[in-house]
Parts: structure tokens; sequence; C-alpha cells
């Protein structure tokens, strides 16, 4: 009977111990195990490719494995609401983007919500969108490109990434301004859309800059116009859709790191650091070849919240004005 009842302190004893644990202890034995980053669109897109270059980076400086999944559908919220869904413990991350404040009143019904279920880690990087045509369509300017749609309305096509995204709502504003009609096609991400395009299936895209890029250098795309307010290092012949005749024309893109609500604070500041770090290394030489730009300091998580903040702001007016729903 005494031993048994020694067990039992024994184990009690234990569980007190364990019980214990602070969540700064929590944050400096974090990581034990890989770390999940879930991405909500195909391979290929500029967000998939931000989040493999920072788990590759972030895992060396964290000392642990990060695995990125592709979690795809519904212009990635359903990757969002598996990770609003996940043990806020640091191991299951989402890589946000313009998407997550668009959709927020582009979409009637969601089943989650992006400020009340994340805890902001830290931007990630900002780019802007290029609008790119496959060579086969008879424009070389954006007046061209204009003229086109507007003697074939209705008839020129504009792949996206998925309804929402920050490459249709490039699109949106570009018709708004431009006073054309343009077919929007959606897909499951970047990556599948580039193929259309590439393929002839589609006739252009406001894509993200990354990945159109490679295409646009190897001469298998046209760019004809960048969304940013100042031509690009990386496209310096490309003029800005602003010098092209839509006065006050700029789009940014930007991905940045989430963690479910209720991950303690010592774990994300913990993250936070990880990824700045990641930056401050060679990652850059990565992001200036593939047109990513690093965020500005201070890249915290409360600049980062402020940031998400003023975007749904931003984004919501748009959609409104231009009357977009989805489902």
């Amino acid at each position: 009977m005494l031993s048994i009842r020694r067990r039992l302190c024994a184990a009690l004893a234990l569980g007190s111990t364990l019980l214990a644990v602070t969540p700064t202890q929590a944050a400096e034995q974090y990581p034990q195990r890989p770390i999940t980053m879930v991405v909500g669109y195909a391979a290929g897109g500029a967000t998939d490719i931000v989040a493999r270059l920072m788990a590759k980076s972030m895992g060396d400086v964290l000392g642990q494995t990060v695995v990125v999944e592709n979690k795809t559908g519904a212009n990635s919220n359903i990757g969002a609401e598996i990770v609003s869904r996940a043990k806020p413990d640091g191991y299951t991350l989402y890589v946000g983007s313009i998407a997550n404040t668009i959709n927020r009143t582009l979409y009637s019904q969601l089943n989650y919500d992006f400020v009340k279920d994340f805890e902001p880690v830290g931007l990630l990087a900002t780019i802007p969108n290029i609008l790119v045509v496959n060579p086969k369509l008879p424009v070389k300017t954006v007046q061209e490109y204009i003229d086109y749609a507007k003697n074939n309305a209705g008839k020129l096509t504009c792949a996206s990434s998925g309804s929402g995204s920050s490459i249709h709502l490039s699109c949106e504003l570009f018709k708004m301004q431009a006073g054309v009609e343009i077919l929007h096609v959606p897909y499951r991400g970047s990556g599948p859309a580039v193929a259309d395009l590439l393929g002839g299936q589609v006739d252009s895209m406001f894509d993200n800059l990354p990945s159109s890029l490679p295409h646009v250098q190897a001469g298998k795309l046209r760019a004809i116009g960048v969304t940013s307010a100042q031509r690009l290092p990386s496209a310096p012949d490309v003029p800005t859709l602003a010098e092209s005749g839509l006065k006050g024309f700029e789009v940014q893109s930007w991905f940045g790191l989430m963690a479910p609500a209720g991950t303690p604070k010592p774990i994300v500041d913990r993250l936070n650091q990880a990824l700045n770090q990641s930056l401050a290394a060679e990652i850059k030489q990565s992001y200036d070849k593939s047109g990513f730009w690093a965020p500005q300091q201070p890249n915290t998580p409360q600049t980062y919240a402020t940031w998400i903040q003023g975007e749904i702001d931003k984004w919501g007016k748009v959609v409104k004005a231009a009357d977009l729903k989805a489902n």
C-alpha cells in the first residue's frame, strides 16, 4: 500500500512540475519538433515561393525543420481555416497575404476571423504585381491592351490566383479606371494560372512579380506594366500603370506569418526574432533575385497587426465600390 501511495505522490509531483512550466520556459524550449507552414495556394505561386524561402532560413535559425504544406481552395480561405483551428503551440503556422484582408469584405460568410483567430508574427515580404500577356496577344503597351479590350468587349481574359486575391483586385481596379470589360478567370493559385497563360488558354494576368518574372526574362511572357509607384530594378524597361495613363494606380501585394490565436507571446516573439534574423541573413539575396522586397523595420507583431488592419480598411472600400461578392 505504501509503495502505491509513493508512486501516486510521485506522479502528482511530476504533473505539478509539468504544469508549472511558464510561457517563458516553453519559449526557451521551443521548438522541439518540426514546424509546419501552411500556404493557402498551390505550389509555384508567390505565396508558396516566399514561404519556402523563409521555411529554409527560419528552420536554420530555429534549429528545426520547417515544412511547407499547400492547402488550396477558396482563395486561401481553406488553409486559413485549418490553421485557425490548430493547437496554439507554435507548430502550425499560416502564411497570410493581402487576399485574407480582402476576403474579410469579399465573402459574406467565412469560417474564421483573420483578426480574432490569429496572432500576427511579422511581415515576410511585399511585392508589386506585373501585367503580363501571352506573346500571341497583339498588344505591347498598356494603351494597346486597353484598346484591345474595348474592341473585344468581354472576350479578353484575365487570370488570377483566386477571386479576391490582389491579382484579381488589380484587374478589377484596372477595369474601373480604364473603363473596359475583361473576363476574370480564377484559379487555385498563381502557379496554375501562369501555366495556362503560358499555354494560351488565357490572355493576360496581373501576376505577383516573382512567379512571372522568370517567364518574362525567358521571353515566354510579355510584360507591359507594373502596379508599383516606380519602375522596378528587376524590370527597368517595364513602365508603371500610372505612367501609362492610369493616374494613381498602385497595388502592393504582401505576405506575413500568422500563428493561431492563443499562441503564447514568448513563442510568437521567438518566431518574430527568427523571421527578422532570416531577413537580415542570406535570404535578402534570394529576395532580390526573385523580386520580393523585405519589409521595413521595425517588423514586430504589433506593427504587423497595424498593417493588417490598414489593409482590411483599404480593400474593404475597394470591394464595396466595385460591388464584388464571393461565396
